[in-house]
């Protein structure tokens, strides 16, 4: 058997080893079972077994892998993920224009966006407004049939 040092054993949480170890126990094999006292029938062979199985190895630790810790991620930091809805509206032409006019001027600024960012920023504007501002601008826009146009 291999010493494990004392510190190492501590370290991996292994029993402690005695002083003296016994020489003599270790060397010897156990003792081999007694044969079977019944008589073998003719139709039975009987083989010779090895007296003792060999020991198992005793477990030799060279090295000490220490547990790898994961950062630790702050729950409240991490941001759920935003579930999407997709929806269709319908507009008139002209100002469905105005919104490739409005992304032709955020490209020049150096800021493009595209036509779902232009819509949201929309609505972040229309609900920062007060009551009377957001009666007064929706007032201002005229009202259209819902649906789908018809093909021609």
């Amino acid at each position: 058997m291999t010493k494990v040092s004392p510190m190492l054993a501590e370290a991996l949480g292994l029993p402690k080893a005695p002083a003296e170890p016994k020489a003599a126990a270790a060397k010897t094999p156990p003792a081999a079972k007694p044969a079977a006292a019944a008589k073998p029938d003719a139709k039975t062979k009987v083989e010779a077994k090895p007296a003792a199985k060999p020991a198992a190895k005793p477990a030799v630790a060279t090295t000490v892998k220490k547990p790898v810790k994961k950062p630790v991620v702050d729950k409240k930091a991490k941001q759920p993920k935003v579930k999407m809805e997709r929806d269709s509206f319908t507009m008139p032409k002209e100002e469905y224009a105005q919104i490739t006019i409005i992304k032709a001027r955020l490209q020049t600024l150096g800021q493009p966006a595209k036509k779902s960012e232009l819509l949201r920023a929309g609505v972040m504007l229309l609900a920062a407004m007060s009551d009377n501002t957001l009666k007064a601008t929706l007032a201002k826009v005229p009202a259209i049939k819902t649906g789908r146009p018809k093909k021609k």
